[in-house]
């Protein structure tokens, strides 16, 4: 779901592409009962591959890691919102299928990853000259883009020639939007955007 801020005239879309998520759904989970039973060719359980069963949901569109543990993860969401109501539906499911499930599940917000454009081309070696040094490495020899650790919010960006961004680390959006209006600012302030 595209966001927006304001960047002088005109509007920076800032879309989030992936939230990753964990809980604990239960005390004890059977992943081979669970998979039998879940019956659905979205869920593939191979151990000896992999120590989780992979459950892809249709609607929406991500994948549910269940472990052993009676860890979750789901990966792939679009919004936060998104995120938790999937991992309340694959709850559901496995309470249906036969476990004993969390009257309450925690899910916490593990990484959200965000793309932004702002429609400017740059010179990324003057770039990399003027953000502060300790936070940015520019190699274009191994990675074409500039990395950009920021300490507030605590998220990496990586800027590139092109004026596109992606940051990722943020636990919540509005990290995603302070970063981005910091190096918006932080642009501005050095003469390299306007």
């Amino acid at each position: 779901m595209p966001r927006g801020m304001q960047r002088g005239d005109t509007a920076v879309e800032i879309e989030i592409q992936n939230v990753v998520a964990s809980g604990r759904i239960a005390d004890s989970l059977d992943l081979q009962a669970l998979s039998a039973a879940m019956d659905d060719d979205g869920v593939t359980y191979k151990p000896k591959r992999f120590p989780g069963l992979v459950y892809r949901m249709r609607e929406p569109k991500v994948a549910v890691l269940l472990f052993s543990t009676c860890k979750v993860v789901c990966t792939g969401g679009k919004s936060v919102e998104q995120t938790r109501e999937a991992v309340r539906r694959v709850v559901k499911t496995v309470a249906t299928a036969g476990a004993k499930v969390r009257d309450k599940v925690d899910v916490e917000i593990q990484n959200i990853v965000a793309s932004a454009d702002l429609n400017i081309d740059f010179d990324m070696r003057l770039i990399a000259m003027t953000l502060l040094p300790e936070g940015v490495e520019y190699e274009p020899e191994q990675f074409p883009g500039l990395v950009y650790r920021l300490d507030e919010p605590k998220v990496v960006l990586l800027l590139f020639g092109s004026g596109k961004m992606v940051c990722t680390g943020a636990k919540k959006p509005s990290d995603v939007e302070q970063a981005v209006e910091k190096i918006t600012q932080e642009l501005k302030a050095a003469g390299l955007l306007r």
